[in-house]
């Protein structure tokens, strides 16, 4: 039997440092507070949790004081900035670049737009934290668009910024700016690409890899959205695609006829994890 990984498949480099900066403090530390789960990985979670990372939310946070909270890639809104300088909070920031910079350009536009009676919109999943982030930025005011549904949301004689957040399908966020920018009535659209390239360069890597094999197993926490829409990829290219988040949901029945056996996973997915699958598989196949 052949086993392939994907070369692409793995934490994106935002989730490697914030995954980094947990290890290293931990390594000196007993205990480190983290604002939401570092990644949407269950079991790269509980490895950190064995370490002494503690996951928290926002109300948590709130009664922390003279603690260190670790801040993850998905970016936070500036209340949490707030509440960590009110409570002695020393913040461990590993929030992405990207997402950063996203941020700043979401409030830029918001302060610019509304001036002339303008909108702000946002391509993604209304309760993700990068979404929450994002909108923070807007004053809480974006047309968060979810689907096709949503764009009858916007209005089209008024000015609109449009944005994504940075995990999502790029084409399918092509395929909601043509239609607004065919409905639009007012000339003042402007769309910002702000889709992350290290996600949008995995689509058309990962339909490659997954077309010619006879079995795709792909690996993601349940939680991940962009495991989930990767998933999705992996199944357009290759029908018997299995997705699993753990080792003990692979079955080895799969492996029956099966000679060409191909390894993913998402931007959220740790590299142990991948070669745990690797090596079960190997075992299976015995």
């Amino acid at each position: 039997m052949k086993i392939d990984i994907d070369p692409n498949s793995g934490f994106c480099f935002g989730v490697v440092y914030a995954v980094k900066k947990a290890d290293e403090y931990l390594k000196k530390n007993k205990i480190l507070y983290c604002l939401g789960d570092i990644v949407h990985n269950d079991e790269e979670v509980k490895r950190l949790e064995k370490e002494g990372l503690k996951i928290i939310d926002s109300e948590e946070l709130k009664t922390l004081k003279n603690e260190k909270v670790l801040l993850r890639a998905h970016g936070e809104p500036p209340d949490t900035y707030l509440t960590a300088m009110q409570n002695n909070l020393q913040l461990i920031d590993a929030s992405c670049p990207i997402v950063l910079r996203l941020q700043m350009q979401i409030r830029n536009y918001y302060e610019k737009y509304k001036s002339i009676n303008g909108q702000i919109a946002i391509y993604g999943k209304a309760n993700h934290a990068e979404v929450i982030a994002l909108n923070s930025h807007a004053n809480n005011e974006a047309i968060i668009i979810q689907g096709k549904e949503d764009l009858n949301k916007i209005d089209y004689n008024r000015p609109l910024a449009l944005f994504s957040q940075t995990t999502k399908n790029s084409s399918f966020y092509h395929e909601i700016a043509d239609i607004i920018r065919q409905r639009m009535k007012n000339e003042n659209f402007f769309v910002r690409d702000s889709v992350c390239n290290q996600v949008a360069n995995r689509h058309k890597y990962l339909y490659d890899f997954c077309k010619d094999k006879d079995l795709v197993i792909f690996i993601s926490g349940k939680k991940s959205s962009n495991g989930k829409m990767l998933y999705e990829i992996c199944k357009s290219a290759n029908k018997n695609c299995k997705f699993v988040s753990e080792l003990k949901e692979i079955k080895s029945e799969w492996l029956n006829n099966v000679e060409y056996v191909g390894i993913s996973g998402a931007t959220s997915t740790p590299s142990w994890l991948i070669k745990e699958v690797f090596n079960l598989i190997i075992e299976m196949s015995r």
